[in-house]
């Protein structure tokens, strides 16, 4: 007989902060295979200070879900970052795969925190060029 499948509790402490990143935010994995935890999915948290915006990117194959756990966000996207957003606190967003897009947080005081859920295991980041959209 085989051992049932776990649930795993992933605190705060334990938060990877060695996974891909984009220039102007951070990104914290929860649950990753990397921190042990057998799963399809990738999810954790993503940051980005005070006037703060990220370089454009995008996550190649993966569709991304991120709720608004605080703060208010502009979410900028297209072949030439031509649509924008503002999502705030209790917010979800939905990024589809391979679109270029860039998060700024037009706060002076606070910083805007998302819980992200990514639909594979490895984090897929692509960082584009600063004149991607130019």
């Amino acid at each position: 007989m085989s051992e049932p499948a776990a649930i795993r509790i992933v605190s705060p402490e334990e938060f990877d902060a060695g996974t891909a990143q984009t220039p102007g935010s951070e990104r914290l994995a929860a649950v990753s295979p990397q921190l042990g935890v057998d799963t399809a999915l990738w999810s954790g948290l993503f940051k980005v200070e005070p006037g703060a915006r990220t370089g454009i990117h995008h996550h190649g194959e993966q569709q991304t879900i991120a709720y608004v756990l605080s703060g208010i966000c502009e979410v900028r996207w297209g072949a030439k970052g031509e649509y924008s957003a503002r999502a705030k606190t209790g917010d979800f967003i939905h990024v589809p795969a391979f679109l270029p897009h860039m998060e700024i947080n037009p706060s002076k005081l606070e910083p805007f925190c998302w819980v992200v859920v990514r639909s594979t295991a490895m984090p897929i980041v692509v960082n584009l060029p600063a004149d991607f959209w130019s």
